[in-house]
């Protein structure tokens, strides 16, 4: 499958590809969000994804394994390295849900050496392509948002606009979250994508 504007295919070796992931991918993006993790950590991130490795957590495992299955992970690469993932299909329980037809992202995570060069960007434009291929005029997100809240400015800067908040409670806190929505009832305008400098 060809990714936004023809991202799919052979290319030179700092062209992004996009391509649907599989079961052989689900180390890559453990891998992934063990790096995302780390770069959080480095700056006294913990409170989005904790403090330890992905790759050792039994019920992140399965859940990565299980976006593979169903057809709801898509990867990005460069020069045949796995740079970013996405994943898409339905809301997950703890927001609140649509009130229509909608591609939910369910996770969004790139690798923090390549920042700068746009992969979350495309990887979102990929998305919303996808949701106008099946026909669905609602793009939904959902991201953490505690700390100073830069998340919640990226999404934004993609063309999201802030919804519903919620919270997810754990063991020892509640987990601030935020519900984003993009709408895709124009057609896409290469004008309104975000400059070279996004990431």
């Amino acid at each position: 499958m060809d990714g936004p504007h023809g991202e799919g295919g052979t290319g030179s070796a700092d062209q992004l590809v996009v391509r649907p992931g599989g079961a052989g991918d689900v180390a890559a993006v453990l891998a992934l969000l063990d790096g995302a993790t780390r770069w959080l950590v480095e700056r006294g991130r913990t409170g989005q994804w904790g403090s330890t490795p992905h790759s050792g957590n039994p019920r992140r495992i399965a859940q990565v394994r299980r976006w593979a299955a169903d057809g709801a992970l898509y990867l990005a690469e460069l020069a045949g390295r796995p740079v970013g993932a996405i994943v898409v299909g339905t809301a997950v329980p703890h927001v609140p849900p649509a009130t229509e037809p909608e591609l939910y992202v369910n996770l969004l995570v790139t690798d923090r050496a390549q920042a700068g060069r746009r992969i979350g960007a495309r990887l979102l434009e990929y998305a919303e392509d996808l949701a106008r291929a099946a026909g669905v005029d609602l793009l939904r997100v959902d991201c953490y948002a505690g700390d100073d809240g830069a998340l919640i400015r990226y999404y934004e800067s993609q063309g999201f606009t802030v919804t519903e908040p919620f919270t997810v409670p754990l063991a020892d806190r509640q987990w601030p979250g935020q519900v984003l929505e993009r709408r895709l009832s124009r057609p896409a305008d290469d004008s309104t994508r975000p400059g070279p400098g996004a990431d």
